[in-house]
């Protein structure tokens, strides 16, 4: 088993091969996406997990699978990537999630992202680490509150169309100094 970190309902670990069609499949749904200029191809699919894993290759670290402990089925994905567009925060470590729509409402994505939070900082030594997204993502910004982050603002995201009504992203923070593991 190649598990980074295991909760008490979730593992959390490298990618296989296997994966990357629960991934292709996840990527298609608008729901899903909707906070995404649009939907993934198989194609832009693939290209995205050859992404993750140049990134693992790079860096060491990346975007982790989350599987249920109890049914062994992919939910989705957490975990870190090195933000590098231009902003007055990049290059920054983010944490971001996606999960097959599912398993919404379950609590996966803050179980998984606190666990990821706490691998961060004490495995992988980071000192800060940021997530983001649409203004409009509601519940994704939920899910930062919820792990710890504090807000830090918002920003104009340079790779959304200047007027796209995704383009206007919040910006949260959390540090290393005074994260308490959960």
């Amino acid at each position: 088993m190649n598990s980074i970190i295991t909760t008490d309902r979730l593992i959390i670990r490298n990618w296989l091969e296997s994966d990357i069609s629960s991934l292709v499949q996840m990527n298609k749904d608008r729901d899903v996406m909707r906070y995404f200029l649009s939907t993934m191809s198989d194609r832009e699919s693939f290209d995205f997990y050859n992404r993750i894993s140049a990134h693992f290759n790079k860096t060491g670290f990346g975007l982790y699978v989350v599987e249920s402990r109890e049914s062994n089925e992919f939910l989705g994905y957490t975990g870190f990537m090195i933000a590098d567009f231009e902003s007055s925060f990049t290059p920054c470590i983010e944490i971001g999630w996606r999960f097959n729509k599912r398993f919404w409402g379950k609590g996966f994505a803050t179980e998984a992202a606190k666990a990821c939070l706490d691998y961060g900082f004490s495995i992988l030594n980071f000192e800060k680490v940021y997530s983001f997204t649409s203004k409009h993502n509601k519940k994704s910004e939920a899910v930062m509150k919820r792990i710890g982050m504090s807000k830090i603002g918002e920003f104009s995201h340079p790779k959304v169309p200047v007027n796209n009504e995704l383009r206007l992203h919040v910006n949260y923070i959390i540090e290393k100094e005074g994260h308490l593991t959960s």
